[in-house]
């Protein structure tokens, strides 16, 4: 019975892939955890307790069929486990390797409540879709009926490469807009290979590309062409830049040399991984070979900059955050990797000065922090805590306090596009329509840095919205003709 291969979780112990050592792994940029053996992987799946309310769906964004895949994955019936997964979303293996399992599905694991750990989930979604990749089962996009209505897309990230996929299944000609020269954002300059290797997001790329959407890499809204001409240009637009403005840190000494943001660390880090020449690399500016590093934040993009440094060579690697190791906002799991690798955390510190000598950064002056009254958030608020400070050496401090959204009106030379206080571009909660016609947004833009998996979620919404606005506008122009 198909049973039998299910509800195994209390005689089968939880078992992640393997990762390599920290010692082998620090000497590259390859994923740290090698895939299942596809016994291993149905072993695993068995052990869902097919509950009859499925939290992890529950808190999954996209709300993927997990119970049901992992279902077909006990089975052995892979092919259609991959398909039912890809259902939901247009990039399941990206997902399994990044998205945050242990705040999500698996942290709302009904048998990891039962204290039996949760199921695998993620590495189960990830060995799905590299299976199905090997085995010739990830089929061309699938282009509907020509509508003869084209959408422009700005930005080729995980929202914008999502939205473009499901508007080309709908019969839209589709062209992407993206200041970088590859596609796919942060997935491709901003994630480190060790987390998501990057022929994962190329083939998806491609995948796209050969599906007849059209990338215009390296092209800059605003400086290539204004909103108002894509406008003119397209049926609809979807706004899906991200975030990419770093957060400041106020301290004196920002300016020194050697003081860089992570956005730059980790795109200059991943550019060399594809080989391309970096003057800022090679230099040293941009490399952490040989130097005490101090990275200041305490988010995903933290740890891939300590995660980065350690692999570049560095002396030693530091990370400095305000808050202790319970209350930061980046996955323990990442943490822990980063420890085993050779990364030290001072929890509850934060830089008060930059001290520097010809302009280059030497060291670090930090002040000890203390947890005070809970904020407007819940969250206990961090404060200085008189009389601890202290010195550390540093030759390149990475500032990774996250991302906020750029002056899109002045860039886009668009004045009338709204914004909120917060700078992310406004739009109409039902429509997701901006303050101009046929203008939409979707991702971070609209809800400030998140998870990859949200943009995916948002790419989704925003191509119901666009269709319905679409078909609306052919036919008020028929009826008009």
């Amino acid at each position: 019975m198909a049973d039998q291969a299910m509800l195994k979780f209390v005689s089968r112990a939880q078992s992640y892939p393997a990762k390599r050592e920290p010692e082998l792994r620090a000497e590259d940029f390859r994923e740290i955890a090698e895939r299942y053996a596809s016994p291993t992987a149905k072993d695993q799946a068995g052990r869902c307790s097919q509950c009859g309310v499925p939290y992890c769906s529950v808190h999954c964004p996209l709300h993927n069929h997990i119970p049901d895949w992992l279902r077909l994955t006990a089975e052995g019936r892979l092919q259609e486990a991959y398909q039912l997964s890809n259902s939901t979303s247009t990039m399941p293996e990206i997902c399994g390797r990044i998205c945050p399992q242990d705040r999500l599905c698996e942290g709302n694991c009904v048998i990891e409540f039962s204290g039996h750990g949760a199921v695998t989930i993620g590495s189960v979604e990830k060995f799905i879709t590299d299976t199905a990749w090997e085995n010739g089962w990830v089929e061309p996009v699938a282009v509907g009926p020509a509508r003869g209505q084209s959408v422009g897309i700005v930005g080729a990230g995980p929202a914008g490469l999502a939205a473009a996929e499901w508007l080309r299944n709908l019969g839209y000609d589709v062209h992407v807009y993206d200041r970088y020269d590859r596609a796919g954002g942060l997935l491709t300059y901003g994630i480190p290979g060790f987390k998501l290797e990057k022929p994962v997001v190329m083939r998806r790329v491609e995948r796209l590309k050969e599906g007849g959407i059209v990338f215009h890499e390296g092209f800059e809204v605003g400086r290539d062409a204004k909103l108002d001409e894509l406008r003119q240009k397209h049926d609809a637009i979807l706004i899906a830049t991200g975030v990419y403005k770093p957060r400041a840190i106020k301290a004196p000494g920002v300016g020194s040399g050697g003081v860089v943001d992570a956005l730059d660390y980790l795109t200059a880090s991943n550019k060399v991984g594809f080989g391309d020449s970096v003057p800022a690399y090679d230099d040293g500016s941009l490399n952490a070979a040989g130097k005490h590093v101090v990275v200041v934040g305490g988010g995903d993009t933290a740890m891939d900059c300590v995660r980065t440094a350690i692999r570049q060579g560095a002396k030693s690697v530091k990370c400095l955050y305000r808050r202790d190791r319970a209350n930061m906002p980046g996955s323990q799991r990442e943490v822990a990797n980063a420890e085993e690798e050779g990364v030290e955390f001072v929890w509850l510190s934060a830089p008060a000065a930059f001290d520097e000598r010809d302009g280059q950064v030497v060291q670090v002056r930090a002040t000890g922090m203390r947890l005070g009254a809970p904020d407007a958030s819940g969250r206990r608020a961090p404060e200085a805590d008189p009389g601890n400070e202290f010195v550390l050496k540093a030759d390149l401090v990475v500032k990774a306090l996250g991302f906020d959204a750029e002056d899109l009106p002045t860039l886009f030379d668009a004045p009338e596009l709204g914004v909120t206080r917060w700078g992310t571009v406004r739009v109409d909660g039902k429509s997701m329509m901006t303050s101009l016609d046929g203008v939409f947004a979707a991702g971070d833009i609209v809800r400030g840095a998140s998870l990859v998996v949200w943009a995916i979620r948002d790419g989704r919404d925003v191509t119901e919205r666009m269709h319905g606005y679409l078909k609306a506008k052919a036919k008020a122009e028929r009826q008009a003709a």
